[in-house]
This record gives C-alpha cells, structure tokens and sequence, in this order.
C-alpha cells in the first residue's frame, strides 16, 4: 500500500512524528458500487491498478447473477456464459477479467473476459471448471474436473490449460484449486494429500509444494504478490484458525481483531505486504486490513454514520485501494475503499 500523503521528511523531528502517527491512522473514504439496473445485491471480489472492479450483481431472492465490470464510475453486464449465474473473481492491469459462469446446460465453466466479453477457457477432459484468479500477462488458474472425474488446479496460458495436478488426492472437491498467481505465473492453492488432510501449496517451474501450518493440522492459500508473499488460512495449534502472511517458507501468524474473534482469513496482498481479508467478530463478520504489524477492523477505518458494516474485504492494490462486500443500511453491496 502507498503510504498517504505525508509532510515533507526536511521539516523538524517534532513534526515528523505528528506526521507519523497521522499515517498510522489510516483512514478510508468508501464508494458504494451499487447494483447491476434490477438486482438487489452485488459482490466485489477483484480490483485492478486503475481502480477497475469486477464481481457479481443479482437477485438476492434467486440464483441469478450477472459478472460486471466497474469503471469510471460505473457499473456495466458482462452478462453470463448463457446461464443464470456468473461472477467475476480476478481483474488485471489491461481490465481482463477472470471468473467463471454456468452456460446454458447449467455446467460451470472458467472464462476470460476482455473487452466485454466472455470467453470459455475449456477445462481437463471432464467438461467443466471455475476460475479464481488472472495476472496481468493474461495467465488464469483455478480448479477443472479432469477426464476421469478428479478436480486438479490448473494454470490457463497462452491458450493451454495446464494440469498442476495435486498433493496426493484422487477426490472430486472444488477444494483442489489454484487460487492466486504472480507476474512470474508462481500459483498457490489449496490441495488435499492422499490421508484426506488440505494445504496451501505453491506451484512453480512445475513442481507444487506444500506449505505447513501455524501449529495446526490444516492451511489454505488464497493469494501471493509479486514479492512471492502468500497469504491465506492456517490452523493454529489450539485448534483456532488464523490468517497468515508469509516469511521466507514460514508462516506468520497474523493474530485477530481485538475482542472476541475466532477466525480469521486473509484473502488478498498488494506487493508492499498489506493484507486484507475477514474475520468473525462477536458472531458476525467484519472486513480487516493488515499493515505494519497490526490487523484492523476496516468498519473503524471508515466514516462514522455511513450506514455500512464491512463483512469481507477480498482484493487491495498497490494504491491502497480495498474492494469486498458489505450491508449499507441493510442491502448487500460492493464497496470501493480508497485511502486518505
């Protein structure tokens, strides 16, 4: 995240530390993205380096939803794959986006998006697949059934689908999928070993290890930055589960919002180390940032009486700019959240 705007470093020491501490009280100005003419929710789940977002807006009373794109202070339908469902997940630097829709026969499949419109990216032999994530070269992963009934991670480039395979599990659970890859096409994921047991793991020059825990039996990863951190769940040795940020090939802890929490999931990293993601909260879910040592609850970061409660923050850029989904005065809505 771009630090604010702070006071040039010539002026005096008592200065620099007034300025200090104003930066460290980052704060948020909040865009509700609204809803595609005729739905009643939305959900944000990518933003881009210009800001640029893509979701889902529908009808909360049905199954139907459209993928939008959101740009320049609007939101437009991308439509579907000819089905009634489909969501935009990942969103790169050139507005391409990745997601994935049913079509007419009401299979799921994987697309990319680019200049509106949506394209089917095939799957493993066992004729459907979903998508997670794009990186700005144009490269998408995500989870496809193969030819003999199994879900694999697959990396998508240069019009090739390619089988990550998986740490040892042989079962047909959307839970063996990539979820986030860099500019360099290293992925992480979540994949299941042949005891039952699921970990994050990383994917690169074609081999896919495993990563560990925080203590516990269990991890999943659900995003990496260019720097090669990787964020995600883990399970603590006290049977918690907490979002983590890695160091090296170690998992850092990185703790809960204060007060009575018990999970929490990290869901997105921007190339400085910030975290975002969700946490329970006093038996709800509030959205949480991550910087320099500390987790947030964003609901704290925004105006007072704005009529929102911020449940989960999916994706920041290198600007600082926070997209997730949220009530506003009791509709579910994306949000935009740009830094003061």
């Amino acid at each position: 995240m771009k630090a604010p705007a702070c006071l040039p470093r010539l002026l005096s020491i008592v200065l620099v530390t007034a300025t200090s501490s104003l930066c460290a009280a980052q704060t948020y100005t909040i865009t509700d993205l609204g809803t595609l003419p005729g739905g009643g929710y939305s959900v944000a789940r990518g933003v881009n380096a210009t800001g640029e977002v893509t979701g889902a807006s529908g009808n909360s009373n049905s199954n139907l939803s459209d993928v939008f794109l959101y740009s320049n202070g609007a939101m437009t339908n991308l439509g579907t794959l000819g089905g009634p469902s489909g969501i935009g997940n990942g969103i790169n630097a050139s507005g391409q986006i990745a997601g994935y829709s049913t079509n007419s026969a009401g299979t799921y499949k994987a697309f990319l998006a680019s200049g509106g419109k949506l394209t089917d990216i095939g799957d493993l032999g066992g004729g459907s697949a979903v998508a997670y994530g794009i990186n700005d070269v144009g490269q998408v992963v995500g989870s496809a059934v193969t030819a003999t009934g199994e879900n694999h991670p697959f990396l998508y480039s240069n019009g090739k689908m390619i089988d990550l395979g998986t740490l040892g599990s042989s079962g047909n659970s959307w839970w063996n999928s990539a979820q986030s890859l860099n500019s360099f096409g290293t992925v992480v994921g979540t994949s299941y070993d042949t005891r039952g047991n699921f970990f994050g793991f990383v994917w690169r020059n074609g081999k896919m290890i495993k990563m560990g825990t925080l203590g516990g039996p269990w991890s999943q990863a659900y995003a990496i930055n260019n720097k090669g951190q990787v964020t995600g769940l883990a399970y603590t040795k006290n049977g918690g589960a907490h979002a983590f940020i890695t160091s090296g090939s170690q998992l850092v802890d990185l703790g809960t919002i204060s007060g009575p929490t018990s999970t929490t999931w990290g869901f997105g990293i921007n190339n400085s180390g910030v975290v975002v993601g969700q946490s329970t909260f006093t038996n709800t879910y509030h959205a949480f940032v991550y910087s320099s040592g500390k987790m947030k609850d964003l609901n704290k970061l925004i105006p007072a009486g704005s009529g929102w409660v911020l449940t989960e923050a999916d994706s920041i850029n290198d600007s600082g700019q926070i997209v997730g989904t949220g009530m506003h005065n009791g509709q579910q809505h994306a949000f935009l959240l740009t830094p003061h």
